[in-house]
């Protein structure tokens, strides 16, 4: 429908309709005396806790001003749909709702922090600080204000965080965790268990006929969602990155040649020189010394002579831009190796230069980096020309035209494809070299058919995408899908003889068979596995079969599901060893200190919940929808999504 509208008012006549329109319908809202339309919404409540309320507009701003610091700190975007899937929404509420709370309850108990105590902390940050461990102010604001605050807010929010910390500080001020469960944690993690154990794998399961077609369809009927089609999208994909459209741009010999000279550094090592290096109060010392070197004497002689130490001649092994003094360097590369300079005026005196040794330049030809270069050169000109063709593909989609449309106008290459969920095709094939996969396809499939979506920013360049067409999920008829479902029957009725057999095996072992006797009799190879750990796989033991282990007597015997499917292991337990916990190791204590952090953790999430309990929070989960999906304000008279607490 919009693209509908779009088109029509794409000419002067369209558009003075559709003028008329519109200005008939503010009209008819102004005569209704719908007046929000012009001054906005109401500031809706979106949170109340005890006596302070938190309107729908601040918990936007607080919302957002959270994604764009997790943004800044994965280096991305997050888009709204990605933080409600990681429950980043529930996490910004409840700790909003837990800080005010808190907040509430130091004030009445009249805790705080003098000015000077605040100037202190806030200084003694080491981010904002300078390498000598100075007090930044310049570092200090830019930090603040990349984070989204000014100085007054921020000094505002850091006096109510120490005054909760004060507070929280008192709840878990570290308590101590009994001995007997520190024990019982190393039981847990470090005790080992040994078995004796026979595998049952397929070729025990013997020879498996064709299922009856009465029992396949009747298998297929109960399990007929297993195999439905899963829900396709034909979707056109337009990408613009500046790796694609530079494959398009000219580059000249010319550019390549003088890119290779203006960085040719970077192409290999450039030449390196080992030097030294003697300071002279004055010209006449340097030139005495300088001419008793042209004479035969040697540098480090000299500056023997002179009592000064070979480190303090040594400049070590440099190349010509590392020289900060450019009359040294300039002097330095100008010599041969083992040559000594006249005297130079250098930046800290007169000084002479002695060269050790010199390490040739290591560049690649410009034959061998051309390709290369040429590539950098026009994906950088790409850069520069995306902004461009973006206007360009949104000018043609504003008139109405599809993204084919757009493409073929602007002599672009579109791509149509059509997949599923997980970027494979109707023949179960993955689609390949689709840009940002991920985030491509939970766009597409979020989207409709005839929706203008706006692009993926990704890559120093953009991806649009359109839904063409959707192929709903269903169920399909069996000769469709034969094959696959004979395949899960044959490998279930695989999955019930072995663990029949398995059960009958152990039966036995229970009713007083010996291990041995029994594995040879039924031609299996009795093995032992020794120092399983709980919940850690062993193959063939699975994560499941080793906690298995771990419920089983000692000397009892018991079966279990083995690593690959459908099989199975009877065991025998042999052994236990119960660690000795060692309260001085290094593991202990960590893990010590790792129950003490949970203890205090869910000691002050309980003082939390009861000080809520005490002062009462009450959330308009409506008005908190509407800002985490990325809506409007909401409705502030819909009580039926208040929640108290």
């Amino acid at each position: 429908m919009l693209r509908g509208l779009r088109k029509a008012s794409s000419n002067w006549i369209g558009k003075t309709i559709m003028g008329a329109v519109v200005a008939f319908l503010i009209g008819s809202f102004a005569i209704w005396g719908i007046g929000d339309i012009f001054r906005g919404y109401g500031m809706a409540t979106a949170a109340k806790v005890g006596r302070t309320e938190i309107t729908t507009e601040q918990f936007r701003q607080i919302y957002n001003d959270k994604l764009q610091q997790i943004g800044r700190q994965i280096g991305r975007p997050l888009t709204m749909e990605q933080a409600r899937a990681l429950g980043f929404d529930r996490q910004v509420l409840q700790q909003l709702t837990a800080d005010l709370a808190l907040d509430q309850r130091a004030q009445a108990l009249r805790l705080g922090l003098s000015d000077a105590e605040i100037a202190r902390l806030i200084t003694s940050q080491p981010g904002f600080q300078t390498a000598s461990g100075q007090f930044d102010a310049v570092r200090f604001q830019q930090a603040i204000r990349e984070a989204g605050y000014t100085e007054q807010r921020f000094v505002a929010e850091r006096r109510r965080a120490m005054a909760r910390s004060q507070l929280s500080g008192t709840i878990t001020g570290g308590p101590l965790v009994p001995k007997a469960a520190i024990e019982a944690m190393d039981r847990y993690q470090n005790e080992q268990r040994s078995a004796e154990y026979v595998l049952f794998d397929h070729a025990q399961a013997g020879e498996v006929p064709p299922p009856d077609p009465r029992v396949l369809a009747d298998y297929f009927e109960e399990r007929k969602i297993l195999f439905r089609a899963p829900e396709y999208r034909k979707i056109e994909v337009l990408k613009l990155l500046p790796a694609d459209e530079g494959n398009w741009i000219e580059v000249s010999d010319d550019d390549i040649k003088r890119t290779y000279e203006d960085h040719r550094n970077s192409f290999g090592t450039p030449e390196r020189r080992s030097l030294q290096q003697m300071v002279y109060p004055n010209l006449d010392a340097a030139s005495a010394d300088a001419e008793r070197i042209a004479k035969g004497a040697s540098f480090a002689d000299i500056a023997k002579e002179r009592g000064i130490a070979d480190k303090d001649i040594d400049l070590g092994t440099l190349a010509k831009g590392a020289i900060i003094d450019k009359t040294v360097a300039d002097t330095a590369f100008a010599l041969k190796e083992g040559e000594t300079s006249a005297p130079v005026q250098g930046r800290f005196g007169v000084a002479l230069i002695h060269v050790v040794k010199v390490e040739p330049e290591q560049i690649k030809p410009l034959t061998e980096v051309a390709a290369d270069i040429k590539k950098s050169i026009a994906i950088e000109r790409a850069k520069a020309q995306i902004l461009s063709v973006y206007d360009k593909i949104e000018d043609v989609r504003s008139e109405g035209h599809t993204l084919a449309d757009a493409a073929a106008t602007l002599k672009l290459a579109a791509r149509s494809v059509e997949l599923d969920r997980s970027g494979h095709d109707p023949a179960g094939q993955a689609v390949a070299d689709l840009p940002d996969a991920q985030r491509l396809l939970a766009a597409a499939f979020s989207s409709d058919v005839g929706v203008d979506a706006d692009p993926l920013q990704m890559q120093d360049g953009y991806v649009w995408y359109e839904v063409a067409g959707i192929t709903p999920s269903h169920d399909r008829p069996l000769e469709e899908v034969k094959d696959k479902v004979e395949a899960s029957w044959r490998e279930d009725e695989i999955a019930k003889r072995l663990k029949s057999k398995a059960e009958e095996f152990a039966d036995k072992l229970k009713g007083g068979s010996r291990f041995a006797d029994l594995a040879g009799a039924e031609r299996l190879k009795l093995e032992t596995v020794t120092g399983l750990k709980r919940g850690v796989a062993s193959p063939p033991f699975s994560a499941s079969a080793a906690d298995k282990l771990f419920v089983t007597p000692k000397d009892a015997v018991a079966s279990a599901a083995a690593e690959q499917p459908g099989e199975q292991i009877v065991f025998h337990l042999t052994d236990i060893v119960v660690p000795k916990t060692d309260m001085n190791s290094d593991e202990v204590k960590t893990m010590a200190q790792a129950l003490t952090r949970s203890l205090s953790q869910d000691l002050f999430s309980q003082y939390v919940a009861k000080v809520e309990s005490e002062i009462g929070v009450t959330i308009n989960r409506n008005a908190v929808s509407q800002v985490t999906s990325g809506g409007g304000s909401s409705n502030p008279g819909n009580d039926d999504t208040d929640i108290n607490f």
